[in-house]
């Protein structure tokens, strides 16, 4: 029998020395935790489709924001969940300096300061009665242009009430360079952009929408993007460098691995993956069922984004997974 000559096996031998070899280490400064507040409720609120997470009260958003402080995540998005009673078909809570997004980026202001990004996302959904991610014109598609205009105003409030970062989410052509005219013209020339560069029309959205608790009836296939199509993000993500946007995202994270691949091959601006709500259900369940090791399938998956590119990733797991990573290392 001829044995092999190389070897490569001698570097997986123990766990000192896989550390020593180990090409992609996550850290908590790369990770995001998305955070929900949600309007008029008295005590934190379960959501029951993202087992863990919590649609949040005042008081437990700034208890949850330090937690993630003390353990070194790198930011925070935020979220506002309006009461039904204050959605309207142009989205205005989302403007209102005392709606529920702006008050909660107020609080994290407040509780952490600078100690941690505090971004927001800039987007109408949560806040139109309709649920979609801008106006509607009278055949009932979203109107573009003007919905641009909402957004210039909403990106100004937004950094008033706290934002370091604003995140534009709802793929209207323009979106970032209308927001980054706004903040320049309002003196907010440092103020970054996250932009939603690459965001696909994709079903594992769909806890995301429990925890919102979304108006929409139908779906967003008319701004969003195709899974199929891949160039289509490329060509999104290069029109967003060229707008003003300071990093660039794809959302979802897994499915689009190779998304997130192509992008970091061609920018050089710092990519960032989403790390959705159908993602984190899917290991949660499969985890209380006992099909998976939940603690070895969550560092993988983020593990696979950092590989393919995604320099800072969203995720839910954003608190529990530094404080992992704080013990491991």
């Amino acid at each position: 029998m001829s044995f092999p000559d190389i070897r490569p096996r001698r570097l997986r031998r123990t766990p000192a020395i896989r550390r020593l070899v180990e090409e992609n280490r996550l850290a908590p400064s790369e990770l995001v935790l998305p955070l929900f507040l949600k309007e008029g409720l008295a005590e934190p609120k379960p959501i029951k489709s993202m087992p863990g997470v919590l649609q949040h009260t005042r008081d437990s958003l700034r208890k949850a924001a330090a937690e993630a402080v003390a353990a070194g995540v790198g930011g925070l998005m935020l979220f506002g969940v309006p009461e039904d009673a204050n959605k309207d078909a142009t989205g205005s809570a989302g403007l209102d300096p005392d709606g529920i997004l702006n008050v909660g980026l107020r609080d994290l202001r407040a509780e952490v300061g600078d100690n941690t990004v505090i971004m927001s996302d800039l987007c109408l959904d949560e806040f139109t009665s309709h649920g979609h991610c801008g106006v509607l014109a009278a055949d009932g598609s979203v109107d573009n242009d003007a919905t641009l205009v909402i957004y210039a105003d909403m990106a100004i409030a937004q950094v008033e009430a706290g934002a370091h970062m604003v995140g534009p989410s709802g793929m209207m052509d323009g979106q970032i360079g209308v927001v980054r005219k706004a903040l320049d013209g309002a003196g907010h020339q440092d103020i970054s952009i996250l932009a939603y560069s690459a965001k696909y029309a994709s079903a594992f959205f769909g806890p995301f929408r429990d925890a919102v608790e979304s108006s929409l009836d139908g779906d967003r296939r008319q701004y969003q993007q195709d899974p199929a199509n891949a160039r289509e993000a490329l060509r999104e993500v290069e029109l967003d460098v060229a707008e003003g946007a300071d990093i660039v995202m794809v959302k979802p994270g897994l499915p689009y691995l190779d998304i997130i691949s192509a992008i970091r091959d061609r920018v050089n601006v710092p990519v960032a993956a989403y790390q959705v709500s159908g993602e984190y259900a899917m290991v949660e369940a499969a985890a209380a069922n006992g099909w998976i090791d939940r603690e070895r399938a969550i560092l993988e998956s983020l593990t696979a984004l950092k590989r393919a590119g995604s320099q800072i990733t969203l995720t839910y797991w954003a608190t529990e997974v530094a404080v992992l990573l704080r013990d491991r290392y």
